[in-house]
C-alpha cells in the first residue's frame, strides 16, 4: 500500500504500514502469527516484530498465548465506535429495516465504502434462517455485491472513473470476471433506481441495494436486501423488493432532509 504514494512527501509510510497489518485480519483469519503477515504485507519479519510490539503495547493487538499468535485488540473497536455514533440514520432507519426484513423474509443492512470493499454500518433479518446472516463490521468487495455496484453507479462520473481504475489495476482477476456486471448495473440503477445480484457473493444469496442520496459530507451510504434464492419468486427482486427498497430509502432521506 505504502509504495502506491512512494513520491507523495506528506504520506506517512511507517503509519501505512502498521495500519496494513490491521488490515490482514478478516472474519476468518482472526489469528495471524509473523511469519503470515510477512507473507501478506511483504515486509521483513524483522519489521513485522517491531510493529507487533508496537501495536501490542498500544491494545490494537493482543497474543494468544496458546499459540503465540496475534489477534485484534480492543483498542480497534474504540476506534469504530465514534464513526458509528455519529451516524444517526442508523437509527432511524432501524424501524424501517426491520419491517422490510420482516417482509422479505431475509435481511436489509446499510453500508458504506472502504477502499475497494464495502463495510456494513447496520443490519436487521427476519426470523427466517439465512445461511451467511450479515452483522456490523462485514466487509466484501464492491464488484460483488449489489451493494458494492449501487455505490459504484451512484458515483460522479469523475470518482466513478477513478474507482473503476483503481479496480482495474488493484484486482485485475475481479474486474475481469465482474466487469460486464459493472456496466449492466449502471445500466440498471439508471433504468429502475437499484442494482441486483443474483447470486455474485454467494449462490444461495440474491440481493438488491438502492444508493442514498450524498450525505451532506458527499458520503454515499447504501440499503440492501438479502434473500436466500429457494424464498424468492420469479421476477419478486426486481419487480417487489427492488421498488419496495427504493421507496423505504426516499423515507428515510425525507426524515433525514436529504432531497
Amino acid at each position: 500500500m505504502a509504495d502506491e504514494f512512494a513520491d507523495d512527501r506528506q504520506f506517512a509510510a511507517t503509519l501505512a504500514r502498521g495500519l496494513e497489518i490491521l488490515h490482514c485480519f478478516t472474519p476468518r483469519d482472526t489469528q495471524l502469527g509473523n511469519a503470515e503477515l510477512a507473507s501478506r504485507t511483504g515486509m521483513a519479519k524483522a519489521t513485522i516484530s517491531r510493529f507487533t510490539y508496537t501495536l501490542v503495547r498500544l491494545g490494537y493487538l493482543r497474543i494468544n498465548r496458546l499459540n503465540n499468535k496475534y489477534q485484534l485488540g480492543s483498542a480497534v473497536l474504540s476506534l469504530g465506535y465514534p464513526l458509528l455514533a455519529s451516524l444517526n440514520i442508523r437509527q432511524i432507519a432501524r424501524p424501517f429495516m426491520k419491517e422490510m426484513a420482516d417482509h422479505i423474509r431475509g435481511s436489509v443492512s446499510l453500508g458504506m465504502r472502504d477502499r475497494l470493499s464495502v463495510v456494513y454500518l447496520e443490519s436487521s433479518r427476519s426470523a427466517a434462517p439465512m445461511s451467511h446472516p450479515p452483522d456490523v463490521g462485514l466487509s466484501y468487495p464492491i464488484v460483488r455485491t449489489a451493494m458494492g455496484r449501487a455505490l459504484i453507479a451512484a458515483s460522479s462520473r469523475e470518482e466513478r472513473t477513478a474507482l473503476l481504475n483503481e479496480i482495474k489495476v488493484k484486482t485485475p482477476d475481479d474486474w475481469k470476471m465482474f466487469q460486464t456486471r459493472i456496466e449492466e448495473s449502471v445500466q440498471e440503477y439508471n433504468q429502475r433506481g437499484f442494482c441486483v445480484s443474483y447470486g455474485d457473493l454467494r449462490r444461495e444469496i440474491h440481493a438488491v441495494a438502492v444508493p442514498m442520496r450524498p450525505m451532506p459530507d458527499g458520503e454515499i451510504l447504501v440499503f440492501n436486501c438479502g434473500v436466500s434464492a429457494f424464498m424468492l419468486n420469479e421476477g419478486q427482486l426486481k419487480n417487489d423488493i427492488g421498488p419496495r427498497l427504493v421507496s423505504m430509502v426516499r423515507s428515510i432521506e425525507g426524515m433525514l432532509g436529504i432531497y
